[in-house]
């Protein structure tokens, strides 16, 4: 018998593996809002805020470990919280994304194209904007 819990970890993988995250090339025509085909530091911010958002239902203005679903562990949730109460802020939730989006970006132009978003510190920082 498959239990409840299988059928939604199926069907949360199948969605994020799905047309609009099976390639990093569609995660920039999905945030690239100035169409140079790839994504700066704002844009990537300001669909990490818009994430941030969804995923605060209580609106708090705090996202705890429950309310992140698994997209940063309990060491890294532990490094973004510097006033260690658990939860992070928008701004601490924005300054991870920056985190990745630097160590997603090698060659330091201020921009990632598909092929960063791709690689595993791109796919890091996607998790935070999904």
């Amino acid at each position: 018998m498959i239990s409840r819990r299988s059928v939604a970890l199926a069907l949360t993988i199948a969605l994020l593996s799905g047309p609009a995250w099976s390639a990093s090339g569609n995660a920039v025509k999905l945030f690239d809002t100035d169409n140079d085909g790839t994504l700066d530091l704002a844009e990537v911010k300001k669909a990490a805020a818009a994430t941030f958002a969804k995923l605060d239902p209580d609106h708090d203005g705090t996202l705890d470990a429950r309310e992140l679903r698994g997209r940063l562990t309990a060491k890294e949730l532990a490094a973004a919280d510097p006033d260690r109460d658990g939860t992070l802020t928008l701004d601490e939730y924005l300054s991870v994304v920056e985190q990745r989006f630097n160590a997603a970006n090698p060659d330091k132009d201020g921009t990632l194209d598909a092929k960063e978003l791709n690689s595993r510190a791109g796919r890091a920082l996607l998790r935070l904007l999904r």
